[in-house]
C-alpha cells in the first residue's frame, strides 16, 4: 500500500514507519524535517508544516496515519487537503478525550469532553488538549465518514518513547522515583510496538470507528 505518514520521526511515529517498511509498504513522511531528520534515508519526504499543508497538494495514498494532529485548525487544513486522495485515514487519538478518568470498565461510548465555548482552535494548551483530541475526531469522521479511525491511547511505553522514560533515567543516577499517582493505583499501558502495529493493521484494513488499545490493569 502507498502510506502517508503526518509525523514519523519521534516517538510512536518511528514505530508506525518501521512496522510499515517491515510490511513492504510504500511510505511518505510529511513533517517540518526538523526531528530526526537522518531516519529513515531511503523513505520520500514531504517538508512543510500543518497549518500551511501545500506539500500536500499532489499525490494519492491508500492509507494515512496522522501522528502530528493535535491543533482543530490543522487537522482540518490536513481533512480538507486529502479528503478526495485518500482511502483511509487514522488518527492517533488519546483517552483525554474521555469526560471521567475514574470510572472502571468504560468503553468508546463513555461521555466525551465538551469543546470549551470561545476556545481557539489554532492554539495549543494543555487544558485544551482532550477537547481538541474530541474536536478532531468529529471532524475527520465528518470529512471521511467510515474511511476513519481514531486510536485512543493511554500511556506508551517501550523504545523512543517518553512515558515512564524519567523513571529510567532516575534509576540509572539513584535518584529518586517521580509519580503524582497512588502507589495502589492501577495503570494501564502499551508498548509502542505493539500500537504501532494496531495502527497499521487498522489503516490497511480499513477498519473505522474509536478503539482505546491498552494492556489490562496492574498495579
Amino acid at each position: 500500500m502507498k502510506l502517508l505518514v503526518l509525523g514519523g520521526t519521534k516517538n510512536l511515529g518511528r514505530h508506525v514507519v518501521e512496522a510499515a517498511l517491515a510490511s513492504g509498504h510504500d511510505v511518505t513522511l510529511f513533517n517540518r524535517g526538523q526531528t530526526n531528520p537522518s531516519l529513515f534515508p531511503g523513505v520520500r519526504r514531504l517538508v512543510g508544516e500543518r497549518a500551511a499543508p501545500d506539500a500536500l497538494a499532489s499525490g494519492e495514498w491508500d492509507g494515512v496515519i496522522d501522528m502530528s494532529g493535535f491543533l482543530v485548525q490543522d487537522v482540518s487544513l490536513s481533512a480538507s487537503v486529502l479528503r478526495d486522495r485518500c482511502g483511509f485515514y487514522t488518527y492517533m487519538s488519546s483517552i483525554a478525550v474521555y469526560a471521567s478518568k475514574v470510572i472502571p470498565g468504560m468503553t468508546e461510548y463513555a461521555p466525551l469532553l465538551p469543546w470549551p465555548d470561545g476556545a481557539p482552535e489554532d492554539h495549543f494548551t494543555m487544558d485544551l488538549y482532550g477537547p481538541s483530541k474530541v474536536r478532531n475526531e468529529s471532524l475527520l469522521t465528518a470529512t471521511f465518514g467510515a474511511r476513519t479511525a481514531a486510536v485512543r491511547s493511554g500511556f506508551v511505553v517501550g523504545p523512543h518513547n517518553p512515558d515512564f522514560g524519567n523513571w529510567g533515567w532516575a534509576l540509572a543516577h539513584n535518584q529518586p522515583l517521580e509519580c503524582a499517582a497512588r502507589p495502589d493505583q492501577p495503570i494501564q499501558y502499551i508498548d509502542a510496538r505493539d500500537l504501532a502495529a494496531f495502527l497499521l493493521h487498522l489503516t490497511v484494513e480499513h477498519l473505522p470507528g474509536p478503539t482505546t488499545p491498552s494492556a489490562p490493569p496492574t498495579r
